[in-house]
């Protein structure tokens, strides 16, 4: 049985997902719509991947500009919508409109977008169970890492009494170069820039607010008490000093940002924290990782690639391919 798979967004991650359903047929998905910001295809048969994303390469537009994201969700044929679009942390749109209709016609969603998963779970599930679909959203955090599977299905019975992440790369990257390098916060900055891990404007990853929208996704699925980003405690990274990592380094610690979830306590924090060199959470790089302690099966940590085209791809097609259609 053929997928068939209509996608919103063309950026890094809609390309991926292109990309590797290209290389993969095997998969079995079809991908029968696609809309860019300026214009849309739509072909029941399958749409011709390698000359959209050919002419994504060259800075064009991907299809007729006749065409809307609003017209693929509402006339194109496809099991499953792929919501892809950038992410808008205060309103959740235009995402949330189209994940809504999409629903309201009975089609199951796969998004990677932080916004209205973030604003709008509680509701976004309820209006699916409603039509009979499941909405998935693996991708929201943490990249290619498998947390929202192995919450929903490998520790299905178990409490999840704590939770403790390093879930922005940028941040993790720019902590790194200045405990290793003496570097100041402006000159590890400068290099993450340099090297496409920071955008021209970090403010979301660097004042600690999109790994706070990560927590916010991950204590709603798992406690479903429905916060939002006005219930966390956010400092971010851009204040700390080579005074405050060489002072970690004279205790055998270093720093690192870390999104927290403490239910019992009601804490919901993400901030710049002393921890020791060997704590699991301490790692080098753009990685990202999740810890959660549990009732059963104890402390369990997964790290793994925390963004890019191809590894949010992996986590896009693992929801696409784990709805039963």
């Amino acid at each position: 049985m053929k997928i068939k798979v209509a996608v919103l967004g063309l950026g890094s991650v809609g390309r991926g997902i292109l990309e590797m359903v290209r290389r993969k047929p095997g998969l079995g998905i079809v991908i029968t719509a696609v809309a860019d910001s300026k214009s849309g295809i739509v072909n029941n048969e399958g749409i011709d991947i390698e000359g959209v994303l050919e002419r994504k390469k060259n800075g064009c537009a991907c299809g007729d500009q006749g065409i809307t994201a609003r017209d693929v969700v509402l006339q194109a044929d496809y099991d499953i919508l792929v919501e892809v679009t950038p992410t808008n942390a205060d309103t959740g749109e235009p995402a949330f409109s189209h994940m809504k209709a999409a629903i309201e016609r009975g089609k199951h969603v796969v998004t990677s977008n932080k916004g209205p998963v973030s604003r709008h779970l509680a509701g976004l599930k309820k209006m699916a169970q409603g039509k009979g679909v499941r909405v998935r959203y693996e991708a929201t955090v943490g990249g290619a890492i498998p947390i929202m599977h192995m919450l929903g299905e490998g520790l299905r019975g178990n409490n999840v009494t704590a939770l403790y992440g390093v879930l922005n790369g940028t941040c993790n990257f720019i902590l790194t170069r200045m405990a290793a390098e003496g570097l100041t916060y402006e000159q590890a900055l400068a290099e993450a820039r340099e090297l496409g891990y920071a955008e021209a404007d970090p403010t979301y990853d660097v004042k600690g607010i999109d790994a706070a929208i990560k927590l916010v996704i991950l204590a709603n699925t798992i406690w479903n008490n429905q916060v939002t980003l006005g219930d966390v405690d956010i400092t971010g990274i851009d204040l700390l000093t080579t005074d405050a990592l060489r002072l970690a380094e004279e205790q055998d610690c270093t720093i690192r940002l870390i999104a927290e979830a403490l239910p019992e306590k009601g804490l919901l924090r993400v901030s710049p924290r002393l921890i020791r060199k060997d704590h699991p959470l301490v790692f080098e790089g753009t990685l990202n990782a999740i810890s959660i302690q549990t009732d059963m099966a104890g402390e369990i940590t997964l790290i793994g690639k925390g963004a890019g085209s191809i590894e949010t791809a992996s986590a896009v097609i693992g929801d696409i391919l784990s709805i039963d259609l």
